[in-house]
C-alpha cells in the first residue's frame, strides 16, 4: 500500500475521533500535513472524508439539529464558498500551503483568547461566509462556527456542525468540478480514508461522555499548533 496513504489513514483516524468528540478538527489535524507531503488529497479528497464523517453524525445527533441557527449560516455559506472557489483558481500550492497554515495558527489563537462572542444572526451570517471560504478554500471549514458555538452545549454543537459540514462539502465538492479540484481521480483518493473516518468517529461514539471536554480541547488545540507551525515553516523553506 502506498505510505502516504497509510499516513494519510492514521491522521483521518486521529481527527474522525477529534471530531465527533468536540464537533470539528479533523481537516485541522490533517490538511497542513497532507498538503506536505500528498497535496493531491487536498481539498477534494478531503472535503470527500468530512461530508462522510459529517452525514454520520449528522444522523447520529439528528435531534438537537437547530434549523434557526443553521438558516442564518447558510446566507453567508455560498458567497463565501464561491469566494473561496477563486483563491484556489488564482493561488499556487506553495502559497496555499502558507494560507493554510496561517489560518489554523490563527484559529487557534483566537480559542485561547478570553472572550465570548454572542451569538447574533448578523454573526452567523458572517461565520458562514467565513466557514464556506475557508471550508472551500483548504478544507477547513470548522474554527467560524465552532468559536461562536464553542460555549453552547456540546451535543448541539456537534450535531449543528456536522448538519452544517453536510450541506457546506456537498456545494463545495460540486464547484470545485469545474475548476478542476474534483475529479474520478479524487473520488479515488478518497475512498481508502472512508474506514478510518468511519471506525474513528466511533471510537469517539464510544467514549464521548467519558472524555474530559477540556481535555480533548486542549489536546486538540495542541495538535493544530504544531501542524500550523510545521507547515508555515515548510512553506517559507521552499518559496
Amino acid at each position: 500500500m502506498d505510505p502516504n496513504i497509510i499516513i494519510a489513514s492514521i491522521l483521518i483516524f486521529i481527527g474522525a475521533f477529534i471530531q465527533t468528540t468536540t464537533g470539528f478538527g479533523m481537516a485541522i489535524v490533517v490538511s497542513p500535513v497532507l498538503i506536505l507531503i500528498a497535496p493531491d488529497f487536498i481539498p477534494g479528497p478531503m472535503i470527500i472524508v468530512g461530508l462522510f464523517l459529517s452525514s454520520i453524525n449528522a444522523i447520529k445527533y439528528r435531534d438537537h439539529i437547530s434549523l434557526v441557527r443553521l438558516k442564518s449560516a447558510f446566507v453567508g455559506l455560498l458567497p463565501g464558498i464561491i469566494s473561496g472557489g477563486l483563491l484556489l483558481y488564482f493561488i499556487d500550492v506553495t502559497k496555499f500551503s502558507l494560507f493554510i497554515g496561517i489560518v489554523v495558527l490563527l484559529a487557534v489563537i483566537v480559542s485561547l483568547l478570553p472572550m465570548k462572542i454572542d451569538e447574533t444572526p448578523r454573526r452567523l451570517v458572517s461565520a458562514g461566509f467565513l466557514s464556506g471560504f475557508l471550508g472551500m478554500s483548504s478544507g477547513i471549514g470548522g474554527p467560524p462556527l465552532a468559536l461562536l458555538w464553542q460555549h453552547q452545549a456540546a451535543m448541539l454543537v456537534r450535531a449543528n456542525l456536522a448538519a452544517f459540514f453536510v450541506i457546506s462539502s456537498t456545494i463545495s465538492l460540486i464547484i470545485q468540478i469545474p475548476i478542476g479540484y474534483m475529479s474520478m481521480k479524487h473520488l479515488y483518493l478518497s475512498l481508502p480514508l472512508l474506514p478510518a473516518s468511519y471506525f474513528g468517529g466511533r471510537l469517539a461514539i464510544i467514549f464521548v461522555e467519558r472524555i474530559p471536554q477540556h481535555m480533548v480541547r486542549a489536546l486538540s488545540l495542541g495538535l493544530c499548533s504544531i501542524a500550523a507551525l510545521g507547515t508555515i515553516y515548510s512553506s517559507i523553506i521552499r518559496m
